[in-house]
């Protein structure tokens, strides 16, 4: 993805509050929103899918 598109993402998403606990935050979240939309355009159907597309990618 391009910074560009990430940054549009960030943009969008990003008054997104997030419900994580802080110590237990690996990734961003508009990093894990713009993998969820990259694993549902290529297919994707539900969550085990889109995980499998992260680790994948």
């Amino acid at each position: 993805m391009t910074p560009k598109a990430l940054k549009a993402i960030e943009k969008h998403f990003g008054e997104v509050t997030d419900p994580r606990v802080d110590r237990t935050k690996d990734h961003k979240l508009a990093d894990i929103i713009s993998i969820a939309i990259c694993a549902v355009v290529c297919g994707a159907e539900n969550w085990v899918d889109i995980e499998l597309y992260g680790n994948s990618k």
